[in-house]
Parts: C-alpha cells; sequence; structure tokens
C-alpha cells in the first residue's frame, strides 16, 4: 500500500505516518528527515538545501525529486511506503506521477491534514531540536526527559526554521505552492480531507477509516 500524507509544516502528518508505519508495517519516508540528514553531515545537497531551508523557503523541485528518486529504489520501499512532505509542489507530483508509471504503480491513498494556522504556528515554535542526533521533541507534546537536553545528553536547540517568524514565512509558502497540488489531487479524485484535531489516537482512527484498518 503506498500512502500520501498532505498538510501544512506543524499539522502533525508526521507523527501520524509514525504511527500508522509502524500499524501497517510499512516504511515512513520523511522529506524533511532525508534533507536534514543531507544538511547535518553537509553533503553537497545538503549545504545546497540548507540555503533555502534557513530562508523559510522550500528546497528546489529538483533537488527533491532526485532525492525521492534514489529512496523509492531502496529494497524496504518495495511493498509500500507513506510519504511525508513529498510531494509539496505540482512539478513533484506530476514526478511522482511518472516515477510510479515506470513502475506500473500508483498511489492508493492521499490525505491531507488541516487544522488553523494559530495552532499551526504554536506547534511549530514549541519544537526543540538535538543538533547531534537529530531528535525533534516538543515542549508541550513531546518534553524530553530532562529540560533542555536530548536523551543522548547534548543540549537542545530551536531551529531557524521552528521560530515564529520563520513559521509564518514558511506558511506562506506553503499556501502559495503547495495549496494548489491539493486541487491537484482533489481533481483526480485521490484526496480525503482529515481535521488534525483531537488526541493522535482519535486522528489516527479517523485516517485508518479512509483506507482500512487491517
Amino acid at each position: 500500500m503506498r500512502l500520501l500524507f498532505l498538510g501544512a509544516p506543524g499539522v502533525g502528518k508526521g507523527t501520524q505516518a509514525e504511527v500508522l508505519s509502524r500499524h501497517y508495517d510499512l516504511p515512513h519516508i520523511a522529506m524533511g528527515d532525508i534533507i536534514r540528514e543531507a544538511m547535518r553531515k553537509g553533503t553537497p545537497v545538503g549545504l545546497e538545501a540548507k540555503a533555502y531551508v534557513e530562508k523559510g523557503q522550500l528546497v528546489p523541485d529538483e533537488v527533491i525529486i532526485k532525492v525521492i528518486r534514489e529512496r523509492l529504489k531502496e529494497g524496504d520501499a518495495k511493498k509500500g511506503y507513506i510519504l511525508d512532505g513529498f510531494p509539496r509542489t505540482i512539478r513533484q507530483g506530476e514526478a511522482l506521477t511518472e516515477i510510479l508509471e515506470q513502475e506500473d504503480a500508483k498511489i492508493d491513498h492521499v490525505v491531507n491534514f488541516f487544522v488553523d494556522e494559530e495552532t499551526l504556528v504554536k506547534r511549530i515554535s514549541g519544537r526543540r531540536s538535538c543538533p547531534s542526533c537529530g531528535k525533534v521533541y516538543h515542549l508541550v507534546y513531546r518534553p524530553p526527559a530532562c529540560e533542555g537536553q536530548c536523551d543522548c545528553g547534548v543540549d537542545l536547540i530551536q531551529r531557524k526554521d521552528d521560530r515564529p517568524e520563520t513559521v509564518k514565512s514558511r506558511l506562506g509558502v506553503y499556501k502559495n505552492e503547495t495549496l494548489p497540488l491539493i486541487e491537484y489531487y482533489e481533481k483526480k479524485g485521490d484526496l480525503q480531507n482529515i481535521e488534525a484535531c483531537g488526541t493522535v489516537e482519535e486522528i489516527s482512527k479517523n485516517v485508518q477509516s479512509v483506507f482500512g484498518s487491517a
């Protein structure tokens, strides 16, 4: 089963992808994690992406498409996966369709998570990250065992793209570049809208009702 999760930054699609990844035994392919790992390692693609991320802008399509094409070739993706953070633009959506058609495959379900903007800003600005291992916490929803420190003992930081002013910029970019993608899948008849309010368990049940709870 191939699933695609859409939604603005901070809407909770990553959390749902983690939960349902375990439930359905599917790899959670999070574009944000792939890019952040490349940035942390200082790879050519990572350095290129870093310049855009720090400005609250989306990484260019050609870079993203190359990264995802390679990821979908890996063995664990053959039986299916949950895509989180890709595609984000019409061009990326079309590229994904092309990649799948080459494998005579398709996305089975597209889920769009939505919530109001004020809630999104609060959710994202509460994030704290470990500069060493990359683990992400939240001051309210997923606090560290020791205040201000990762489980690995390194002091947590607030990434520049998680600061309130940058979050608002990111949401502006999302509205301009990603909302048309929602219309794209809506016209294809693949889209299911899920309001991302309530507990993690409640939202998961709503998502599973779209494609079954096997």
